[in-house]
């Protein structure tokens, strides 16, 4: 197992299949080289064909350039668009930092990849036969879905008696009670950094039965790799740091809303909404 909070299964990477989405391996190799990738001639026959996808990316870069990182997400539905057009969308927009899988009743999940434009994202929803029942673009800090899931059916913080060599997980516990409690809607995070806060091996186990496993994982490739879980009671995240060595360099505990290190800020917005005016000036006029 890996060391840390969130300890994989031996010979597992993460316990969620977490990689961007809507692209198959070759398209998605070309589809990270940005705007290249629509320069190439049968692309250039697909804008052709798909004149509807510029209309899009100006509606979209609209929406971005209105859009604040506090404010209510934006949904555009392309479940209905033709294969085509979808293609064509993901050759212009990409794969950007930060992409996972959210688990939903029924079998459902919600496979999530932020765009090359930071704070547009692509949200596809499978039902258990891993069969497309919803495709969409959304415009926000992060998708909707995901500030859901690890509210809905998370519980509160319970724990029993400390077990045998328990050191410091008691009082941990009693301080992530009293902060999920106290925490609103906008407060700041608090954090646990396990570096400063030695925890045994039976402290950690019962740490992690305490707070259990929740149904977001993400994974934020923005400055190294960071993988963000949602524990399974409210407010409480696992978000580890790892260096290129796959070793965990950072292992904590936020207690508060998601951790900002895969939210989209305001000023990506406007960068993001630049950049899109950029492609629709270049390959759709």
């Amino acid at each position: 197992m890996k060391a840390g909070f969130w300890m994989a299964p031996e010979g597992a990477e993460e316990a969620m299949t977490i990689m961007p989405i809507g692209l198959d391996d070759g398209l998605a190799a070309g589809a990270r080289l940005g705007l290249g990738q629509l320069a190439h001639k049968s692309t250039e026959d697909l804008i052709r064909r798909c004149a509807g996808v510029g209309d899009l990316l100006l509606e979209l870069a609209d929406a971005l350039a209105g859009q604040n990182a506090g404010a209510p997400g934006r949904l555009f539905d392309i479940t209905d668009h033709a294969a085509d057009e979808r293609e064509l969308l993901d050759q212009a927009l990409g794969a950007g930092e930060v992409s996972g899988v959210v688990a939903l009743p029924d079998g459902v999940t919600a496979q999530i990849s932020e765009s090359r434009m930071a704070g547009l994202w692509r949200v596809r929803f499978c039902d258990a036969q891993d069969r497309l029942v919803g495709d969409y673009l959304e415009i926000g800090a992060i998708p909707e879905v995901v500030r859901r899931a690890a509210i809905v059916n998370a519980r509160d913080v319970s724990f029993g008696e400390a077990p045998e060599g328990a050191m410091n997980v008691m009082p941990l516990l009693a301080e992530i009670r009293a902060r999920v409690a106290a925490f609103a809607p906008g407060d700041k995070s608090h954090i646990v950094n396990f570096s400063l806060f030695p925890m045994t091996a039976a402290d950690m186990g019962f740490l992690q039965a305490s707070l259990g496993d929740g149904p977001v994982g993400l994974l934020s490739r923005g400055y190294g790799k960071c993988r963000i879980h949602a524990t399974a009671t409210r407010h409480v995240w696992s978000v580890q740091y790892f260096n290129a060595m796959d070793e965990i360099i950072l292992d904590t505990l936020e207690i508060g809303g998601v951790p900002v290190v895969a939210l989209a800020a305001t000023e990506d917005f406007r960068d993001s909404s630049e950049r899109l005016r950029e492609i629709h000036e270049a390959y759709f006029q």
